[in-house]
């Protein structure tokens, strides 16, 4: 949980609210801890109990929409209130990110298209004065031979045999149009930040972006149990000066959004839904500028359940369950500066995410060092549950 001084007014509130089965976690400063909550007829309700006192342990039951539906609940406030939440502090009722004990793991390269930017990075060693010329040429051998490429199908083998033949084959281009999907740790369990919070840049980086994303929520078992919206910071200059510095560009103080609330799996919302779910994305700066972009599920180049497989298993478990961000079709080119060199962030950026089926993430950006830093972690958690007989 963070503490975080932001000013934020969000008004999406998506239809489905009144029919979709949601949870989240809220910070309650009467018990100065989190609670499950859940939305009902416009209001969010306490929903903490014994059997059901943490997220990791509602997604383990089978069906945790039944669950949810009905637990006997807290009306606690009115959603509309909890979404336009300014400046949320200790001392005020305001929504967390919607995970606690869960694994955060990521998958990169997902969409083979955006994937041809992944590649500048790599051949501009992180400096955005020269991606415009590299995406030229990139674009010319590469181009439309990756909008409907499968990854790891025969299609995408001859793609990369014409590469290596053209001297452009990269690391990039193995996890996005390869066998083996690139999976990554994105942030430690309960460092995630919620809805309305400071997202934060390493103070290294010069070039980055915001990354739109679907997040599966997975149970140990390696079921999937909902969806929510998450946004990936993306470091482009740290990680395009070198590979081994992903964990350096990806896991920081407050780099990782999720939320507002899982949707939980029902007769209402399906896997066919993420499969087909379109995000949209805005970034208004202090500066007057204004950017729009657009993630389609539909040109994933993995199916989600593929990358599900690939993450846990016999090779790997994950007895707590784990979130899974499954990639962005989002690469921003338009210059906000200076003539090619692209999008980067400013701070004081207001980022917006959002989808029709799960509502608005709504994050304003800071350096991860002006940030709140992470002080309520697992062991925070228990001390705290036990502490309101919850354990």
């Amino acid at each position: 949980m963070r503490i975080q001084g932001v000013s934020t007014t969000v008004t999406h509130i998506p239809s489905t609210f009144a029919t979709g089965c949601f949870v989240g976690r809220a910070w309650l400063p009467e018990v100065a801890g989190p609670s499950l909550v859940t939305v009902r007829d416009g209001r969010v309700f306490d929903i903490t109990a014994r059997d059901c006192a943490t997220m990791r342990d509602l997604l383990e039951h089978e069906t945790p929409a039944d669950v949810v539906r009905n637990a006997p609940g807290r009306d606690i406030a009115p959603l509309e209130n909890l979404l336009s939440l300014g400046e949320p502090d200790p001392s005020r009722l305001h929504l967390l990110a919607p995970v606690d004990f869960q694994a955060v793991k990521a998958c990169g390269v997902t969409f083979a298209r955006s994937m041809i930017e992944r590649v500048i990075e790599e051949r501009a060693a992180g400096n955005p004065a020269r991606a415009a010329s590299i995406r030229e040429k990139v674009s010319q051998i590469i181009g439309a031979s990756l909008r409907d490429l499968k990854a790891g199908s025969d299609d995408a083998q001859r793609v990369k045999a014409a590469l290596i033949e053209e001297g452009l084959w990269s690391q990039y281009l193995e996890v996005g149009i390869g066998p083996d999907a690139e999976v990554f740790t994105k942030a430690q369990a309960m460092s995630s930040v919620g809805t309305g919070s400071a997202v934060g840049l390493h103070p290294i980086s010069k070039w980055n972006n915001p990354e739109p994303e679907i997040v599966l929520a997975v149970d140990s078992r390696g079921r999937v149990k909902g969806a929510t919206l998450g946004n990936d910071v993306n470091l482009r200059d740290v990680e395009g000066r070198s590979a081994l510095l992903l964990g350096k560009a990806k896991d920081n103080n407050a780099s990782c959004a999720i939320g507002p609330f899982i949707r939980l799996f029902d007769d209402t919302y399906t896997i066919d839904d993420v499969r087909n779910a379109e995000l949209d994305l805005r970034v208004e700066g202090k500066d007057g500028f204004v950017l729009r972009g657009k993630s389609s599920m539909r040109e994933i180049s993995r199916d989600p359940l593929d990358l599900v497989a690939q993450t846990c298993g016999a090779h790997h478990q994950y007895p707590d369950g784990f979130v899974l961000f499954l990639g962005t079709l989002f690469a921003p080119v338009e210059d906000r500066d200076a003539p090619g060199e692209g999008f980067t962030h400013k701070i004081g950026d207001v980022v917006t995410i959002s989808n029709d089926r799960l509502g608005a993430l709504v994050n304003t950006v800071r350096l991860s060092t002006d940030c709140p830093p992470w002080t309520f972690g697992a062991s925070h958690l228990m001390r705290n549950l036990a502490a309101r007989g919850l354990l």
